[in-house]
């Protein structure tokens, strides 16, 4: 039996998915620790898991926003998402080192995982390879790499391996790490050597682009749904979407009146950005009101009395029970959340995505480019745009066929296998 040590951000989308990877390695025999948020406890402990609990500034909680990001009101676009990914992201790295660091003693674990926005392993990974355990990336978002390819990871531009395209790129990944991303660079090296008492390597990669960095980068979902970059790092690994160890949700007293055949039309605003409901969830009843559809809406945990009236087509809860509702349901409309993207489409499902901070203006973006759904391109849509995306979605047949071919590819793909493997492999090179 092998120590895993696997550490995450305490964010629901990101405990959700590494804990479907923490789970099946316990079932192949491991001893895995996981070190996140306190308020996740128990739901580690439930998965057979140890929890160790992330200290200072690394134990935030998601659903108060005002203790991590009192002034997120005053961003939009671009500036809003530096600030969400430096107040979420880069200001814990001392602490989350700090735990790390203290694990790594106590528990001398065969192997590390993160997931790939966990800036407190920066400092295992700047060691030569000699001189620490294998570190695995977990990648539990869109593809954070930059490549000739496309523009940087953050600014949701479609991709182009033309020549002039090629030259775009290069111009923008260059304004993205020097200019606009200079701030959140700097941040996380004096970070950084405020932890560890010694200079960032100066050949270490850009913060928000670890990928070459890790041992692996074991990304959690189809590579048919990223784009097929020609320039890839060795180190990734398409492995699929883990399912298991996912918590069980019961069904709302209403759900009999989905029964009647009516196209089901389910409505997200996650479990992040989910306390202002007049961004999506309002605008989305207010559009769809008096269509000859269910509308089955999720909060994400904020009280259902704040979405006010609900039209007579409508239906919500605080949480819904994903693998019951989504094989019957004929659209998503949703905030852009990587993982809610991928079980619709493991379902076949097509999206309409009003897309918030963070990466999902990128979880959009691809959507827009495999056709799978409609990008509205801002996280505040009318009611008319939103009732016009989710009508064509529903209408053409387009849509739902190029879901229906990334989910046949991701049914086809044996994550938790493709985990196991890769894990060995690296427990095997440790301890030959």
């Amino acid at each position: 039996m092998s120590t895993v040590l696997l550490a995450c951000a305490p964010l629901r989308g990101h405990v959700d998915p590494v804990l479907a990877v923490a789970r099946g390695l316990v079932d192949d025999g491991h001893r895995v620790v996981v070190a996140t948020g306190s308020r996740f406890a128990s739901r580690i402990d439930a998965a057979g898991c140890e929890f160790a609990p992330l200290h200072g500034r690394a134990d935030y909680d998601e659903r108060d926003l005002d203790t991590y990001l009192p002034d997120r009101h005053r961003y939009r676009g671009l500036a809003l998402s530096q600030y969400q990914l430096q107040h979420t992201f880069i200001h814990p790295l001392p602490d989350q080192w700090a735990t790390l660091e203290a694990l790594l003693t106590t528990l001398q674990p065969d192997l590390v995982m993160t997931d790939h926005l966990f800036a407190g392993v920066t400092p295992l990974l700047a060691l030569p390879r000699t001189e620490r355990v294998p570190v695995v990336g977990l990648g539990i978002g869109p593809l954070a790499q930059l490549s000739v390819d496309t523009a940087p990871p953050g600014m949701a531009v479609q991709p182009s391996w033309t020549p002039l395209g090629r030259i775009r790129n290069r111009l923008l990944n260059t304004v993205a790490t020097k200019i606009a991303f200079r701030d959140t660079q700097r941040l996380a090296r004096r970070l950084f050597e405020g932890a560890t008492g010694r200079p960032l390597p100066r050949d270490f990669p850009f913060i928000l682009d670890l990928t070459s960095r890790f041992d692996r980068l074991l990304q959690l979902g189809p590579r048919e749904f990223e784009y097929p970059l020609t320039d890839l790092s060795p180190a990734v690994r398409f492995v699929g979407r883990p399912t298991h160890a996912l918590p069980s949700i019961p069904v709302p007293d209403w759900w009999d009146d989905l029964s009647d055949g009516k196209p089901i039309v389910h409505v997200t605003q996650g479990t992040l950005a989910n306390a202002d409901t007049s961004t999506l969830l309002r605008p989305a009843l207010d559009a769809l009101a008096g269509l000859d559809i269910h509308v089955v809406l999720s909060t994400g945990g904020t009280p259902i009395a704040e979405l006010g009236p609900l039209p007579a087509n409508a239906r919500a809860a605080e949480f819904l029970p994903y693998d019951l509702l989504l094989p019957r349901t004929a659209a998503v409309v949703s905030n852009g959340g990587y993982g809610t993207v991928l079980a619709a489409l493991s379902e076949g499902v097509p999206l309409v995505i009003a897309p918030g901070a963070e990466d999902k203006p990128e979880v959009a973006a691809r959507v827009r480019f495999f056709g799978v759904g409609v990008d509205l391109r801002t996280d505040r849509p009318s009611a008319g745009d939103l009732r016009q995306a989710v009508v064509a979605v529903l209408g053409e047949p387009r849509y739902r066929t190029a879901a229906s071919i990334i989910a046949a590819a991701m049914s086809s793909s044996r994550p938790h296998d493709a985990v196991r493997d890769e894990v060995d492999h690296l427990l095997a090179l440790e301890h030959p």
